[in-house]
């Protein structure tokens, strides 16, 4: 009864708060933007609610905690420094700026007008349309376990109500009651995953008692170094390396991650949010991946030949109290429904905005494209949902697996141009094309016929990792090989970070 009242007054909460927000949704700048004006605090919710759900939870915390024991922490710092930090000093504030300039609410569109080609806007939209549904099907998986595991209900039940749910308040209010809503999950999850953390602890004798239990498992399989789930880099610093780059980068490039940049209020909202993302991330990816590290104390209870590593933190988790169970079940209802609803929104406006207008339709008016994004709002979710339960009654592809093969098509294909594209003039199209080629052709590769690639790229998260950082290449490499941009047209749009503004003394001490 008490799993079942949270839930209820769960939902009940961010349903009313997206018809309370529907006064912001009037428009397409309303309804994808927030007007521009989201202050830092719900700004730098947004981003962390996006950055994690089930998929860092469930199958990321519990699969790499697994493989790499406490050293899969590192993940997590990864998360908080590269990908929130660092991306918020690096792009937050350039990102803001020239997308205003360029009248840009998206990704592709961004493309376009910065290098004056439909072409890229289109072909941009329609990666970011067909690589974000595996990552929407992975969030199913993971938020499916933990119900399983509270209620015994059907795994389809769990889909069906998740995607009604986020559909009715993302529909009703657009990007503010997304934000607003985020702000509410982040609150649980930041509180969540510090009472998990310190149950699951407190179960098997305290921190002390839990590391020294992991300092004496042992996997011939994996390494005969004693002590190894136990020691600072774990038994494979490679491929953990691998994961910290595509987990931590991958923001960077990621369009419902960038685009939480547009919406930034003022200079203030970039300053406070820096730091709110950074903390928030270092609490929930970091509690995350800590709680993973000690998945091997419970592996008397748990089989992964059978279940997958996707069953290492509910088994974790099943002996707690049945109040902290509905914790669980909220938190990562909590984060899971706040990245659900930002990709949703970012998938519906990009195939709206960046495809059909313009391209298919010649002309459509905003009270059109506003129709239009909620109804490709509920494809979008209904197709991911479809996928999540095909793939489920199908063989079984972990939750990291789908993550990886999403998170490398985009981020290989947008990170490396869009950073480039922010601070160096000399960027061209034709270096954007080669991007876009390789990121998604070699995810495709890897999703179809890994078999024939070399052994360390046969693993998605390792494809994607080499993906972005091969776009950190190739894209100066082809521009310098290619012509030259239009040097006025250039100017021009980099003429936004030109104009002056009036701070206090305490910002700037002047001349």
């Amino acid at each position: 009864m008490l799993k079942i009242l949270l839930l209820v007054v769960y939902f009940g909460v961010m349903i009313g708060i997206g018809l309370y927000c529907r006064k912001h949704a009037t428009d397409v700048n309303g309804f994808v933007l927030g007007g521009r004006s989201v202050g830092p605090w719900l700004t730098a919710f947004a981003y962390g609610t996006s950055y994690f759900s089930a998929v860092v939870f469930v199958g990321y915390a519990g699969q790499f905690g697994w493989k790499y024991g406490i050293a899969a922490t590192w993940a997590g710092i990864g998360n908080a420094i590269l990908g929130s930090l660092l991306a918020w000093v690096v792009l937050g504030r350039r990102t803001r700026i020239m997308t205003q300039h360029l009248d840009s609410a998206t990704m592709p569109q961004f493309f376009e007008r910065r290098f004056n080609s439909k072409a890229l806007k289109i072909v941009a939209s329609v990666i970011i349309f067909i690589f974000l549904i595996p990552y929407t099907a992975s969030l199913y998986n993971g938020l499916s376990r933990l119900f399983g595991m509270a209620f015994h209900i059907d795994y389809s039940v769990c889909i069906v109500l998740m995607a009604v749910l986020t559909a009715i308040y993302v529909i009703a209010g657009g990007y503010m009651a997304t934000a607003i809503n985020d702000f509410i999950q982040g609150i649980i999850m930041l509180f969540g995953i510090i009472v998990v953390v310190a149950a699951v602890l407190k179960s098997q004798g305290g921190f002390m008692a839990a590391l020294e239990g992991l300092a004496r498992v042992s996997d011939p399989a994996v390494s005969s170094a004693p002590g190894i789930f136990s020691s600072f880099f774990g038994p494979d610093p490679l491929n953990l390396f691998f994961v910290v780059l595509l987990t931590s980068l991958g923001t960077w490039g990621l369009p419902q991650m960038v685009q939480k940049f547009y919406a930034i209020k003022n200079e203030e909202a970039v300053k406070k949010g820096t730091i709110i993302s950074t903390i928030f991330a270092l609490v929930v990816a970091g509690g995350s991946y800590f709680l993973g590290g000690f998945g091997r104390l419970f592996s008397d209870k748990i089989d992964i030949a059978a279940n997958g590593y996707d069953s290492i933190i509910p088994t974790m988790l099943e002996n707690l109290s049945p109040a902290l169970i509905a914790l669980v079940v909220v938190l990562v209802l909590s984060a899971s429904m706040s990245t659900l609803s930002s990709l949703v929104l970012a998938s519906g406006s990009t195939l709206t905005i960046d495809f059909l207008k313009g391209f298919l339709v010649k002309k459509m008016e905003d009270k059109t494209q506003l129709l239009v994004i909620r109804i490709l709002v509920v494809v979008f979710i209904a197709v991911s949902s479809i996928l999540a339960m095909i793939q489920y009654k199908s063989s079984v592809t972990f939750i990291a697996q789908l993550m990886g093969i999403s998170w490398g098509a985009l981020a290989g294909s947008f990170m490396a141009p869009f950073l480039y594209s922010l601070y160096w003039k000399r960027t061209t199209k034709l270096s954007c094309w080669a991007c876009f080629l390789f990121g998604s052709g070699l995810m495709l590769w890897n999703m179809l016929a890994k078999n024939t690639m070399p052994v360390i790229l046969q693993s998605p998260i390792n494809s994607g990792a080499v993906a972005m950082l091969a776009g950190l290449v190739i894209v100066p490499v082809v521009s310098w090989l290619s012509p030259a941009p239009d040097k006025e047209k250039v100017e021009q749009i980099f003429s936004c970070y030109d104009s002056t503004t009036n701070v206090k003394k305490t910002d700037s001490l002047g001349e």
